[in-house]
């Protein structure tokens, strides 16, 4: 296996909250570092989950995801959804939230969202890319605060094994 590390540990790129909930379940949510941009017209994301997460096993059986920025001054919401395992803690108790197109569920204290149809799933290995196409979205007005990056959450240990 190539060593790719001089190159993926100069990134320092957003983190993301990304939420989902089934039909008739409970909501779950996790902090992601890979997201991206895929399409201009019409503008569409993939964000990819990790298999051992808890959040990808709600949102394979979801149609829509919540997608998250958050702002560097809140390294406790990135605590909460980055580490700690949602089978074992209702992240959603002490977040104001509320479930947006689809169910998805939106929080209400990130600085901007969206809230994407799943249009098909992709395995990428130890993780599985979600195509999403934007349906709502929402973001706090001008001026923007820094967003939490990287670099900001390498103090956490992860809810659930990598």
């Amino acid at each position: 296996m190539v060593d790719v590390d001089g190159f993926t540990d100069r990134l320092d790129y957003p983190m993301y909250v990304v939420t989902a909930a089934a039909e008739g379940g409970a909501p779950a949510g996790c902090l992601v570092g890979f997201a991206s941009q895929c399409a201009l017209k019409p503008p569409r994301f993939v964000v990819w989950l990790s298999r051992a997460n808890h959040t990808y096993q709600v949102a394979r059986d979801a149609a829509f995801l919540g997608v998250h920025l958050i702002g560097r001054d809140q390294h406790r919401l990135a605590q909460l959804f980055g580490g700690e395992c949602g089978e074992r803690v209702d992240k959603f108790a002490d977040v104001r939230w509320e479930p947006r197109t689809g169910g998805a569920p939106v929080l209400m204290d990130s600085c901007a969202w969206w809230v994407g149809r799943i249009e098909r799933h992709a395995d990428w290995g130890d993780h599985v890319g979600f195509h999403l196409t934007p349906v709502e979205a929402g973001a706090d007005p001008p001026p923007h605060g820094e967003l939490l990056r990287l670099s900001d959450v390498t103090d956490l240990s992860p809810g659930h094994p990598a």
